[in-house]
């Protein structure tokens, strides 16, 4: 064998030994702490993603067979949700034409009730008056179960808070507007909620995010569809070199279940480096292209993730998640 080649050859089993060495999760400190649920919408109606996987498409036209009468994003889901394991309970806040806000998911209320129109230009009492049941249906249009049984259920953000007085909560901004972080923000503080010591956090568009940030900056805001995203890539492309990238900086990790192995030292070696950026590490479900990110809905799916993970994980079902982790977690 030829001198340049014995050369190469060390050098190149060199590197490999130390990318394996320096990205070995089981040589990285034990993770303190056990996994924290998020409970995307509370408890609510899951639905068939794939027929409804346009961004548009109105998913309360496409639900599985109701369990019960629970609607996302209500005090009554929201208590259900802490009640099954969540440790936090994420809903969707929105405007009113009067000033007031509401926790309800779409822009426009035409898919899920029987009104019409944008959110954000329907007064409350308007919007009070609605079914948010009305829309839901699990045959295609030839029954709907849940009508009539969401009559008046469209909460204020005041009704929010009060079904989950000392629980964190993730308050997710629908617009792109910076000024609806300034109203929620009154809201909070109008209610007498100490939203720092409860650990409250709020994501959506970079606008009302960053606005966010400059009004409770003590307390965890994220723009989940860029900055969790730039930090994901960047990580993934430069995680072997053991150099957390900037954009995870006081920043969101997003890791897909099935993907779990793209990202480098994972789980104990990659929270260890994301600790020390402060950094928080958030699980989905599979990732599949053209849809977007949802969160486990399986005991399979969590039977995936790692026992020493320690950070959050995003949930579509609690129902059937929460249990799920509970033998886990003593």
């Amino acid at each position: 064998m030829k001198r340049g080649t014995k050369i190469f050859l060390w050098v190149f089993a060199a590197l490999v030994a130390w990318l394996t060495l320096s990205n070995a999760s089981f040589l990285a400190p034990d993770p303190a702490g056990k996994p924290k649920l998020i409970a995307h919408r509370g408890v609510y109606h899951l639905y068939d993603k794939r027929a409804a996987a346009g961004r548009d498409t109105c998913t309360a036209r496409h639900i599985l067979p109701p369990r019960d009468a629970t609607f996302e994003n209500t005090p009554e889901s929201m208590r259900r949700a802490v009640g099954m394991g969540a440790t936090m309970v994420e809903v969707d806040v929105a405007p009113t034409k009067d000033g007031r806000m509401v926790l309800f998911h779409d822009w426009t209320v035409d898919c899920r009730t029987d009104g019409k129109g944008a959110t954000r230009d329907l007064t409350l009492a308007e919007l009070k008056a609605l079914d948010i049941g009305y829309g839901y249906t699990a045959d295609g249009g030839q029954t709907f179960p849940l009508r009539g049984k969401g009559v008046g259920l469209m909460p204020t953000v005041e009704e929010g808070l009060a079904a989950l007085p000392v629980h964190p909560i993730l308050f997710n901004f629908k617009s792109k507007d910076a000024a609806e972080a300034d109203q929620l923000f009154a809201f909070l503080k109008a209610s007498g909620r100490d939203s720092a010591k409860i650990g409250d956090a709020f994501y959506g568009a970079e606008a009302p995010v960053k606005r966010m940030r400059q009004l409770l900056p003590a307390n965890w805001s994220f723009d989940l569809k860029t900055g969790a995203m730039a930090c994901s890539k960047d990580y993934v492309t430069w995680g072997w070199t053991g150099i957390v990238p900037a954009s995870c900086r006081n920043g969101v990790i997003a890791i897909p279940v099935n993907y779990q192995w793209a990202f480098w030292g994972w789980p104990d070696r990659l929270i260890a480096r994301m600790d020390s950026v402060g950094a928080r590490i958030i699980v989905f479900g599979p990732y599949e292209s053209g849809k977007s990110n949802e969160g486990l809905t399986t005991p399979q799916q969590l039977a995936k993730v790692p026992a020493s993970f320690n950070g959050y994980i995003w949930v579509e079902d609690i129902r059937e998640i929460g249990p799920a982790l509970r033998p886990r977690q003593k």
